[in-house]
């Protein structure tokens, strides 16, 4: 009821001088989703507005639950057709947001979860927008009969093992006989709270500032024990969400206080999240997600002149002049096995790989991932692109080592 309401103002409209589209995402959840296709067709025909039909798969398994696994599979469908500029209408609404509100109270949100909805935020290159969030419900409702819109229901929004359902059908109705302004009062609060919200992320932004190291994905943690705990999460919500990674679950926090800001400084501790790894290494926080390490045991012939793709998806190229395929002779790539040494451009003599590690600055985990490449008389010539040998650079020929990301 609500989007088809939304749709038929945002049609009628004398104001919205730009085009109106309409986007139906088939979850094929339902016996009936085919029908519902249809239904919006027909809607949308009647309008005179184009309708972008998106059917997805929905992942009936995952960690979740099926009811955020739609809404992933909706929202990335959103993305898929917003053009450039373009803004997402969306009609959310005042009850909306107050079940929204009453959830995350319950899931025990801090500021930033129980501001809720917002009316508009930037979404896939353009805008997100929520024009209805301050409008109850009961007044989209009289809306749509007074224009006699047909709508469907969804069977499930009468779900009571659904938590939104359960509390759009039993616990709201309740809250408002005793107080009929709850909805409203709900929603002021969320408007307050996300204030309070904005004015927080301003000074963690700041904070972060102070932190960050030359890459994006460090932190100081000399900067980062001079912070109160709360502050210290906050920076860390920061910088996670500003390179777009997953955010760290609750307990996360008492466990990087502990195990990685207060560990030895000679330790290597990791923290390890939804497919992500924090680690502490020379006074920084590095975050990444988890990548594939090459086998230990793995290696392989090669000429140079392809591109060759390793085990992790990652790929090595020779190249000379800015030409890919600049074969030297028969070549030699394989994991590192310990123990390698090379001559560095400009040296006499060989040095232990492991201590040009620590004196280029790669890391412990990227070495072991990082591919080494042979001569045929079993020099070693490069780690990497990162560690190269007097005899490569002489050769003018340069190698390239493309990580899968």
């Amino acid at each position: 009821m609500d989007s088809t309401a939304l749709l038929h103002l945002l049609a009628h409209s004398r104001e919205n001088l730009r085009p109106v589209r309409a986007i139906h995402v088939n979850h094929g959840l339902h016996a009936d989703a085919d029908r519902w296709t249809r239904h919006c067709q027909d809607v949308c025909a009647a309008l005179g507005v184009e309708l972008i039909v998106a059917n997805v798969s929905v992942s009936r398994d995952g960690a979740f639950g099926l009811e955020a696994a739609a809404r992933e599979a909706r929202y990335a469908a959103f993305a898929e057709h917003l053009h450039p500029g373009e803004t997402l209408a969306l009609a959310h609404h005042r009850d909306d947001q107050a079940e929204t509100v009453l959830l995350r109270l319950l899931r025990a949100s801090g500021s930033d979860g129980l501001s809720a909805m917002q009316v508009t935020r930037p979404f896939a290159g353009g805008l997100l927008w929520r024009p209805l969030l301050a409008v109850p419900r009961a007044d989209l409702l009289a809306y749509a009969r007074t224009h006699g819109l047909a709508w469907i229901e969804d069977p499930s929004n009468d779900d009571h093992a659904l938590d939104r359902n359960f509390l759009r059908q039993s616990v709201l109705p309740l809250i408002a006989q005793r107080w009929p302004q709850a909805a409203a009062s709900l929603s002021r609060s969320a408007a307050l709270l996300a204030e309070d919200a904005g004015l927080l992320r301003a000074e963690a932004e700041k904070y972060l500032a102070q932190a960050q190291g030359v890459d994006p994905a460090t932190l100081s943690t000399g900067t980062l024990k001079g912070l109160s705990a709360p502050w210290r999460a906050r920076v860390l919500r920061a910088w996670l969400d500003a390179l777009g990674l997953p955010p760290l679950p609750g307990p996360a926090f008492a466990i990087i206080d502990t195990q990685l800001l207060g560990a030895r400084p000679d330790a290597e501790p990791v923290y390890r999240w939804a497919g992500q790894v924090l680690r502490r290494w020379r006074g920084l926080l590095h975050v990444e997600t988890a990548r594939p390490v090459l086998p230990p045991d793995w290696q392989t012939e090669w000429d140079g002149m392809e591109p060759l793709r390793l085990p992790t998806g990652d790929t090595v190229s020779l190249v000379r002049a800015g030409l890919v395929g600049a074969g030297l002779t028969a070549m030699r790539v394989a994991a590192r096995q310990g123990g390698e040494r090379i001559t560095l451009p400009g040296r006499q003599h060989s040095h232990a790989l492991k201590q040009a590690f620590q004196d280029f600055g790669i890391p412990p985990w990227e070495r072991e991932r990082l591919p080494l490449l042979f001569a045929a008389d079993g020099e070693l010539l490069a780690a990497g692109d990162g560690v190269i040998s007097a005899r490569l650079a002489a050769s003018e020929v340069r190698l390239v080592w493309d990580r899968m990301h």
